[in-house]
């Protein structure tokens, strides 16, 4: 007679995530607590036991995907009754309680620093059944430790959030009241974090925060910081994301041009050209400030690239004053943008006390235009790299061609070169021979020796 030993069901999860670095990074974060439960990751929802959308509410598009996502999941829930739905991120924040009224297809709402109590969040629901709502921890500060668990996708780019939450109040912006309070990270935990990362033998880190370079903790700012990170053996390449032009110091653009890991690139969103607009929208600098410190940054680093936000239709921006944004994308010529018409997020003060005075018909003409001059700016910067030999950080398989590649360049351009795929990793030299307004190619020219 034999006997037969039962095995345990594996269960599963699925992340699917919405908005910004900032979220991904969250993902990262849940990721590794449900791993540590023994949960085991899928992309098929048919197969998960436990479903995390972690959304954004930045712009009404995003809150919008993500809602058409749960409405989704509602015949999934009905086939799975043991289905655990999770709803994360900004919308969680937000909505709070209201969200397990609205959607009774969800099991618990996780707010944007509770999601580190997702392992007993789970639990309790579990074995009681009780819908939870958790966003009480939104002005807490958060102590990750070095070795907390984590689940990066990539292997060669890690992202390590420095610190949590914004204290700029931007009158259109959702992210004080869905982030909280600025609340920076130790920098002993965040230098732990970045050697456990080399030593598993990432090449580059991406510092993130909703405005990195308000960073402080105990004396140390962020320039400091940088330094800092610096310091460590085998990181090569150091990124990070965002930068508020108010707070782009000198300090910075110096340890951006003198530290060799710190890449020239830098994310500075400028939002609008005029400056009534950006007193409306509380941003404390105007548009020849702007000017200013692009100056400054090509004059410390030629080869700097730089992108940004910006937003059309904010309300009170007649003709005359979006020109003045057409005018300074001409005068800057930034690298890339990401442009959008304006949105009212309710609970913002532009939302709350300005009217909108441009229609969506408006809104709409306005930002093709814009799209249309930043296109070719973005043609035109990119054209000035034909002929350059370039670093890059070999990433991927190119999504056309399967013999040939895609890096990024140390301002992290992207570009296509034939290779084989033992080059994905390394650290390579490439000579551009063709641009366009989003993407380099380029031909190998030799692999960089580890530094």
């Amino acid at each position: 007679m034999t006997s037969t030993i039962t095995q345990p069901v594996p269960m599963h999860y699925l992340i699917v995530t919405y908005g910004c670095q900032m979220n991904s990074n969250d993902s990262e974060i849940m990721a590794g607590i449900l791993s540590q439960l023994g949960y085991m990751e899928t992309d098929d929802e048919t197969e998960a036991d436990v479903i995390i959308i972690n959304t954004c509410v930045v712009r009404g598009g995003a809150e919008d995907r993500a809602l058409g996502r749960l409405e989704n999941i509602m015949p999934l829930r009905k086939k799975k009754p043991h289905l655990t739905v999770i709803v994360a991120g900004c919308l969680a924040q937000k909505d709070g309680e209201t969200l397990l009224k609205s959607l009774p297809q969800v099991d618990i709402i996780l707010g944007t620093r509770d999601l580190f109590d997702l392992a007993q969040l789970l639990e309790r629901h579990l074995h009681t059944g009780e819908r939870i709502a958790a966003t009480a921890s939104i002005n807490q500060p958060v102590f990750l430790g070095a070795k907390g668990p984590v689940i990066r996708k990539s292997g060669l780019k890690g992202m390590v959030t420095i610190m949590y939450g914004c204290n700029n109040f931007c009158s259109y912006c959702i992210v004080p009241t869905t982030r909280g309070r600025e609340t920076s990270r130790p920098l002993q935990e965040i230098l732990d974090e970045a050697k456990m990362l080399a030593d598993k033998g990432y090449r580059e880190i991406q510092l993130l925060g909703q405005n990195v370079n308000s960073y402080r903790y105990e004396g140390t700012h962020f320039p400091e910081l940088l330094s800092a990170v610096s310091n460590i053996q085998g990181i090569e390449r150091i990124r990070f994301i965002t930068s508020h032009p108010k707070d782009l110091s000198d300090e910075l653009i110096n340890a951006m041009a003198t530290l060799p890991k710190v890449c020239e690139s830098i994310h500075l969103p400028a939002q609008a050209g005029n400056d009534r607009v950006l007193k409306s929208m509380n941003r404390h600098y105007t548009s020849e400030h702007y000017r200013s410190l692009v100056k400054k940054l090509r004059e410390a680093m030629p080869d700097v690239v730089i992108t940004t936000d910006l937003i059309v239709g904010f309300p009170g921006e007649t003709t005359e004053k979006f020109e003045d944004t057409l005018q300074l994308a001409r005068d800057v010529k930034w690298d890339s943008a990401f442009m959008f018409m304006y949105s009212p997020r309710p609970g913002t003060r532009s939302a709350d006390t300005m009217p909108e005075t441009v229609s969506i018909d408006e809104k709409k003409a306005r930002l093709n235009k814009l799209i249309e001059l930043q296109e070719s700016m973005s043609a035109e910067q990119n054209r000035r790299w034909i002929g350059r030999k370039l670093e890059l950080l070999v990433e991927n398989t190119s999504r056309k061609r399967d013999n040939e590649l895609i890096g990024r360049t140390r301002g992290d351009l992207s570009v296509v070169f034939a290779a084989p795929k033992e080059m994905i990793g390394k650290i390579v030299t490439v000579e551009i021979t063709e641009s366009f307004a989003h993407t380099l190619r380029g031909k190998l020219i030799a692999e960089i020796e580890a530094k």
